[in-house]
């Protein structure tokens, strides 16, 4: 969790005065960061409130929906099942986070780290999955039946993700800690800071965003490139899916990346000497972050509701629903101190 990195009265100069001699004349050897903390006040706890509600709402319906009614599974439901349960585990943090915002920490040392890690591996496991669902999908359309049978089991693929994502984590349950502003907020050791924090954010932009893109780009452009050539098909609506699932990905993933990768940059050369650049960082890194989570509210509508299959589950779910509460209703509606007839209960319809 980054959003928290650089909010404390912050001596981000004064972190590197045991290694490094600067001209201090040039700008305040201490940068005061009290509007930054008040912008994630305001900003971090309405939209993580945002985010939370609408995501716990549509992951909670696939999971259900997989979980309870859907008993034959493709590889690619198995995918998007781990996808939904990846990010109500990731929006379960939320709250702590935003409290963290507003209140500082106030749930201990260890809480801390867990969260962190916590929150690492389902964002991480999240775009991993993305790349699965691209994989199979590419299978499915561009192979024939009898070759996309012959692929490994998907709980063995699902089992890396899962691992993949623990591993990168450690270092969040190592070095995550509550500092002297009561932030639970990313600290290294002075003797291992600079290249070892510089190496964690480089290794998660690869993981987490430019891995999951080049497989997704490879694969749906290939998908694409075989759907337009498919005679006496309906191309436009699975074309518009792909188009619809890359371009949120770049949208909602690229800008928090990009913010990283700089903030990467300086740790390891120090570019940033100005406090109000230090400043735009900070708010640029909790913007671009928020975005980049809301991420996880959009997957059951980009991957699950726009199938046909899984609609269907859910009509069928909801007229299930619609039965039993017209009969629940009926029965409790019956007038014992009236002759009158009770009104028949409307059809529950999508």
């Amino acid at each position: 969790m980054t959003l928290e990195q650089n909010q404390s009265t912050d001596d981000y100069y004064e972190e590197n005065e045991m290694n490094y001699t600067y001209d201090y004349s040039h700008y305040e050897v201490v940068c005061i960061k009290e509007e930054v903390r008040q912008f994630a006040k305001v900003f971090l706890p309405a939209f993580f409130t945002i985010a939370f509600v609408i995501g716990l709402a549509g992951n909670s319906v696939v999971v259900a929906i997989y979980a309870f009614y859907k008993k034959q599974r493709t590889k690619t439901d198995v995918y998007i099942l781990n996808l939904a349960v990846a990010d109500l585990l990731l929006l379960f943090t939320l709250p702590f986070w935003a409290v963290n915002a507003v209140h500082g920490w106030i749930l201990g040392k260890m809480m801390c780290k867990v969260t962190s890690a916590l929150y690492t591996v389902n964002f991480v496991s999240g775009m991993q999955f993305l790349a699965c669902i691209s994989v199979d999908r590419y299978w499915a359309v561009t192979k024939a039946p009898t070759q996309s049978g012959m692929r490994k089991p998907c709980w063995i693929i699902c089992c890396c993700v899962w691992m993949a994502a623990i591993l990168l984590s450690i270092p969040h349950l190592v070095f995550y800690t509550v500092n002297q502003n009561s932030r639970c907020t990313l600290i290294f050791p002075h003797h291992l800071g600079t290249s070892l924090k510089a190496s964690i954010q480089m290794l998660e932009i690869c993981i987490g965003f430019v891995l999951p893109f080049l497989v997704m780009g490879v694969c749906y452009s290939v998908t694409a490139r075989t759907l337009i050539k498919m005679p006496n098909i309906k191309k436009s609506r699975p074309l518009r899916v792909l188009l619809t699932v890359v371009v949120v990905f770049i949208v909602t993933q690229l800008p928090y990346n990009i913010v990283r990768f700089c903030q990467a940059i300086d740790t390891i050369y120090l570019l940033i000497t100005n406090c109000d650049m230090s400043k735009r960082m900070d708010v640029a890194i909790q913007i671009t972050e928020s975005i980049a989570l809301f991420h996880s509210c959009l997957n059951p509508v980009l991957y699950v509701f726009m199938g046909a299959s899984f609609k269907n589950y859910i009509m069928k779910v909801a007229k299930k629903y619609g039965s039993w509460r017209r009969q629940r209703q009926n029965v409790e509606e019956i007038p014992f101190d009236s002759e009158g007839l009770t009104e028949p209960t409307s059809s529950f319809t999508i």
